[in-house]
């Protein structure tokens, strides 16, 4: 051994000492810029987003609380308007941001895979904001084509090779988690808030879906099945997907890389735009994207 640690903090600050000694600095190729502080105060995340997740916001609200000076360059803001993107800065570090607000439409898948498009050839950064329940679906939207717009977005998060990082501010189910570069897109960091959700849906949704196979099934029989019995049946579904939903369970998991207070949300996506940046960035080979 070259060192004798006598625990892991002293483990730690002979690692950073070896590593200084490197003669190594890091070769970023973005335009940085001074670092700015947000013009209004993170601490006031708290009380914008509502305790009930049922409950929309603005989620611009919480990006002018994360990105430097408050300054947001918004892309295409009034076309698939539940999808919010743009151009900031995070302590200095040039980022394209996405970020829902609302269900997924089809002009917002569209919308979000220019957008990535526009960030992998620049060679920007992505930073995604989940809030989201999945892509719409329904006889008109699958006509208008949610099928092959939400691909496009997915084709588009899938393929960039710039460095994405991921926070879920609220839930994150289904599709929506595959377009919002959930883990299986490999984000280089994923955090999540302590009010956030993350399943396939909604624990009241899916004991719905499950009462109503099973009243079908009951009344197909020639039964009845009273409310009571119903309510019965449903709470212990209700209660799994809380449980198995709540982001303690997922990062016990590994399936986030930490459960992080949301005033710190700049502090937390600054730190990892930095560490990720002594990699090089990758060079983006895009899929065939549907028309």
């Amino acid at each position: 051994a070259d060192h004798y640690a006598q625990n892991d903090h002293h483990a730690l600050e002979l690692a950073r000492r070896a590593v200084s000694r490197l003669n190594r600095g890091k070769r970023i190729a973005l335009d940085l810029a001074p670092p700015r502080p947000p013009r209004y105060d993170p601490e006031e995340i708290y009380g914008i987003v509502p305790a009930d997740a049922r409950k929309s916001y603005d989620i611009r609200e919480i990006i002018a609380r994360t990105v430097d000076a408050s300054e947001f360059d918004e892309f295409k803001a009034r076309f698939g308007t539940t999808l919010v993107c743009g151009f900031a800065r995070i302590f200095g570090y040039p980022v394209g941001i996405v970020a829902n607000n609302g269900i997924l439409f089809s002009e917002s898948a569209q919308k979000g895979a220019h957008f990535i498009q526009l960030c992998g050839q620049r060679g920007i950064p992505l930073v995604f904001l989940q809030n989201i329940t999945g892509f719409m679906v329904g006889q008109q939207y699958e006509a208008g084509g949610i099928a092959k717009h939400g691909a496009k977005m997915v084709t588009a998060v899938a393929t960039v090779g710039v460095p994405k990082f991921t926070v879920v501010l609220g839930n994150s189910y289904g599709a929506g988690n595959y377009g919002m570069c959930g883990r299986a897109y490999e984000p280089r960091f994923l955090f999540m808030w302590p009010n956030a959700r993350i399943s396939v849906m909604g624990g009241e949704q899916a004991a719905n879906v499950l009462a109503q196979v099973k009243r079908d099934q009951i009344e197909a029989g020639g039964g009845s099945w009273s409310a009571d019995e119903e309510a019965a049946f449903k709470q212990p579904i209700i209660d799994k997907y809380e449980r198995e939903g709540h982001p303690f369970y997922a990062s016990a998991r590994l399936w986030d890389d930490g459960v992080i207070d949301p005033a710190s949300t700049r502090q937390v996506l600054g730190l990892s735009i930095s560490a990720a940046l002594n990699a090089p960035i990758d060079d983006t080979r895009f899929g065939v994207f549907r028309m």
